[in-house]
């Protein structure tokens, strides 16, 4: 079913590596987590004990893996990993390039003794060129270094950043794709190959329809002050109970339909705002009448009369709202985990569904080398070399 029978190896931290590794568990695959000593970096930001169980975090990059904790800096730990790739279809890695390729674990390295294996590298700006070992978050090359911060936060605001792993899951998505492509070409072909992605990569990417436009035309307008955006009806507005909603025109024909659903008819007599409105004094006037006419009604009472107009509108909603919507739900946002110490909590689910049957996700994620001993006499290991790395 889906992805069974499949083997994964991972050996990343942080979120974009695990992620994908982590999608392709929920979708059947056998995953083997290799860490280190030290751990992954996300187990320190919640406590795992039976008084506070489960970390959130942790547990959503990494449930349904296998944990094998292994000091890749000696001879003994790189040469259990290899036993571990030599099982493998798959190995998704986030560890530097420079360091991978010093203990012989880059592609290059292992392409000859492992020809079948499909090789992940995940990285923030890529495998050559200066910046191929600077460190990097998503913060940093997804969201800043890309552009895409500067495309969104207008110029009149003090910069932000992203949310945690915000960029991380696009990428981790983009990995799971190349996987699943260089796996059908081996079905063909035998062979394994190198894929490569990068969190710079999927920032432009993610933000290319402003890019496209940028490399076409040398110039791209982005985000800009409220006063100064030419559509009078786009954007968020706010109503009388304080809640902001969305609006986005689709054709001429949804000024009408606002016009009515906020009880300002007689505006659509006035010559001067028949659509499309492009003279930016008139737009800034329209824009006025419309938040004052949001700002009469209640987020409730508007929607109603929004969604029988059948504009594209929605409301700001809250993290907290979005747990205990139905519509959530019924969209499959989330799935059901085992903690590990006996209990099950919800954490999201990946953004795909399977109606037609997939398997069950459920399973938590490992403790630190939890597997270890299990996973490594599973590859052949020796209980002298097990030891040797325990």
């Amino acid at each position: 079913m889906l992805l069974e029978g499949l083997k994964v190896v991972e050996m990343a931290t942080w979120v974009a590596g695990p992620s994908a590794a982590a999608v392709l568990a929920d979708w059947g695959a056998d995953v083997v987590k290799v860490e280190s000593p030290i751990g992954d970096a996300t187990r320190v930001y919640y406590p795992d004990t039976a008084e506070q169980p489960g970390n959130p975090v942790f547990t959503n990059e990494n449930r349904g893996k296998k944990g094998v904790m292994l000091d890749i800096s000696r001879p003994e730990g790189r040469a259990a990993l290899k036993a571990l790739l030599a099982q493998a279809d798959v190995f998704v890695t986030n560890v530097r390039p420079g360091s991978m390729k010093r203990m012989g674990l880059d592609y290059d390295s292992l392409k000859a003794e492992f020809p079948t294996l499909i090789y992940a590298a995940v990285t923030g700006y890529g495998l050559v060129g200066p910046e191929a070992d600077t460190p990097a978050f998503d913060m940093t090359a997804f969201w800043t270094r890309s552009g895409v911060a500067h495309a969104t936060i207008p110029p009149d605001q003090e910069p932000f950043a992203s949310r945690p792993g915000f960029g991380d899951h696009v990428t981790a998505l983009a990995t799971v794709s190349g996987v699943l492509a260089a796996l059908h070409e081996r079905h063909a072909t035998g062979k394994g190959r190198l894929v490569e992605t990068s969190l710079l990569r999927a920032g432009a990417y993610a933000i290319s329809w402003d890019l496209a436009i940028q490399l076409r035309h040398g110039e791209v307008v982005t985000a800009q002050p409220r006063r100064e955006r030419p559509g009078p009806i786009s954007g968020f507005f706010r109503t009388k109970d304080d809640r902001w909603l969305l609006l986005l025109p689709r054709t001429n024909e949804c000024f009408t339909q606002l016009m009515i659903a906020l009880d300002r008819p007689e505006l659509l007599a006035e010559p001067r705002y028949e659509w499309p409105v492009t003279d930016m004094d008139t737009v800034r006037e329209v824009r006025a009448l419309v938040d004052e006419a949001f700002a009469q009604v209640t987020l409730a009472e508007v929607g109603e009369r929004l969604t029988a107009a059948d504009l594209a509108w929605a409301p700001m909603g809250t993290l907290a709202e979005l747990a205990e919507a139905q519509y959530a739900e019924d969209a499959g946002c989330f799935e059901r985990v085992d903690d590990g110490w006996g209990q099950v909590f919800r954490l999201p689910a990946s953004p795909v569904r399977f109606p037609e049957g997939a398997p069950k996700v459920s399973r938590p994620a490992p403790k630190l080398g939890e597997h270890t001993r299990e996973v490594l006499e599973a590859a052949g290991l020796t209980a002298d070399e097990i030891a040797s790395v325990m």
